[in-house]
């Protein structure tokens, strides 16, 4: 953690000036004198740059003779001076392969030229030791960040042609009477607010403007709908990654218990892999015990973990090119399910199953949905929970009342982000058909809260779901996730093997 004290008033607006300690003639002529010549040799280039020069062409080629301005985002404060970790927005990830926390403030421009878009990096490359920047400037300072790459370095580890960003102002504003400019407007304030500023002074129609980058937000999703064979790659070691996350609460289950405050513990286990695997978790971890399980998104993780109970666990593990896992496993805490957990246990994995079989190409991603729940409302009638039919309540008009015990949906579209794609149109996302590459979750579940009164009281706090990523193909699906088993008496059995090591 930085401290302020030492923070100086010459670089950077200072956030406690009464704290500062201004820095000596005698420290500066001293500081820059005895270190050991950066490398020579340049770095190898990233795995996914040759990917990305593949995309960055195709997105050229869908808006010819326009500039595209996709910036990766600056830090995000968490407290007072304090930010929190620096991941760039997926989409300048897709298009310049940098992946990590690489590289706040940054910005890729595709220019347009007689024969097609020229790509530059903006980035603030490091300073010589001679600059102040060096020992003062706590954003980008090596004494305070480490060594940042040169322009030469950054340009070959991406393949792109780098440039400082102090001169990416110019670049952003030249010729707006004539040249459309599309920006990803969401990825950096700053950058928005500059550039809408340039367009107000070039007499820009602000709300065409605005229009014309809220389209190229929507194509640079649905751009990432169907996954390259880089990115099929990346997805299969998260989820090998996210399995020894997985493996490893498993271990610790006994300690969850014993230490009390389990769900924290839980977290905390799967967390450490996560960062000592990959890059990080690729969303905050559920670690859902007993009744808690019933609240889909519960990330609190403050409750007992007791035998007895089951515990869902909804985690996946972020790898360095930032592409994500997201997977879920209910298991007994015990390392057996009672004859209540696995009647609903085995609900809920029926209609994972159907739920898989509609997952193949040529069937819309909502049949997907559409078969899963048809398991479940089927099960909940034939538990007598239902008011109506199961047939009544699958009717979208009329029905619905087995949402009450399965409120979400059963699939999403997942790569760099855990929800990815987001912001496709209906008819690319829900309405449309699956196709070959394209990979999704499969995530059905069932919900008795411990207040349902409509539920028999040896179902009530019980909450399972089950989560697979899958990938479509040719005929069918491929479950990436299949490292983990998901069969109750396989589940019993492989926490065994695991508990009596």
């Amino acid at each position: 953690m930085r401290d302020m004290t030492e923070e100086p008033t010459d670089t950077e607006q200072p956030a406690l000036p009464n704290r500062q300690v201004p820095f000596s003639e005698a420290f500066k002529e001293f500081i820059p004198q005895g270190w050991a010549p950066y490398p020579e040799e340049l770095p190898a280039e990233l795995p996914a740059a040759g990917p990305a020069a593949l995309r960055r062409r195709a997105i050229a080629e869908a808006f010819a003779g326009e500039r595209l301005v996709i910036p990766a985002g600056a830090f995000k404060v968490r407290a007072n001076d304090t930010d929190y970790r620096f991941r760039p927005h997926s989409a300048f990830a897709w298009l310049t392969g940098l992946g990590g926390d690489r590289e706040p403030d940054a910005v890729l421009v595709l220019e347009p030229t007689d024969t097609g878009h020229e790509a530059t990096l903006y980035f603030k490359p490091r300073a010589p030791r001679t600059d102040p920047e060096f020992y003062a400037d706590s954003r980008y300072g090596e004494m305070w960040v480490g060594t940042r790459e040169s322009l030469a370095e950054m340009s070959a580890m991406t393949g792109i042609s780098c440039a400082p960003i102090s001169e990416f102002d110019n670049a952003l504003g030249k010729n707006l009477d004539a040249t459309t400019v599309r920006l990803l407007r969401e990825a950096d304030e700053a950058v928005t607010a500059r550039l809408d500023a340039l367009r107000a002074e070039a007499s820009v129609d602000a709300t065409a403007a605005t229009t014309t980058d809220d389209e190229f937000a929507v194509a640079l999703s649905e751009a990432r709908l169907v996954k390259d064979a880089f990115e099929l790659d990346q997805l299969r070691q998260a989820c090998a990654d996210t399995a020894v996350g997985f493996e490893a609460v498993v271990a610790d289950l006994p300690e969850a218990v014993r230490r009390g405050k389990g769900e924290r513990w839980v977290e905390g286990i799967f967390g450490l892999h996560a960062r000592h695997l990959g890059n990080a978790i690729g969303y905050d971890t559920i670690a859902a015990s007993g009744d808690h399980a019933n609240t889909l998104h519960w990330i609190r993780n403050d409750g007992e973990v007791k035998d007895g109970d089951l515990l869902l666990m909804d985690a996946g593990v972020e790898v360095e090119s930032l592409y994500t896992a997201d997977i879920t496993r209910t298991l007994p805490v015990s390392g057996t399910f009672t004859p209540a957990q696995r009647k609903v246990y085995a609900a809920v994995l029926a209609a994972q199953a159907a739920g898989m079989a509609a997952a193949r190409p040529g069937n819309k991603f909502s049949d997907v949905h559409a078969a899963a729940v048809r398991v479940i409302a089927e099960h909940l009638e034939a538990w007598g929970l239902l008011p109506v039919s199961a047939e009544e309540s699958l009717d979208p008009t009329t029905g619905g009342q087995h949402r009450r015990w399965m409120v979400h949906g059963t699939s999403h579209h997942l790569g760099l982000d855990v929800h990815d794609c987001a912001q496709a149109r209906q008819e690319n996302y829900r309405d449309a058909e699956l196709r070959p590459g394209m990979v999704i979750t499969v995530e059905p579940g069932l919900y008795f809260k411990s207040t349902d009164l409509l539920v028999p009281e040896e179902l009530r706090g019980i909450g399972v779901r089950i989560e697979d990523d899958v990938v479509i193909t040719d005929d069918g699906c491929a479950i990436l996730s299949d490292h983990l088993p998901r069969d109750p008496d396989a589940i019993e059995a492989w926490m065994a093997g695991i508990l009596t090591r």
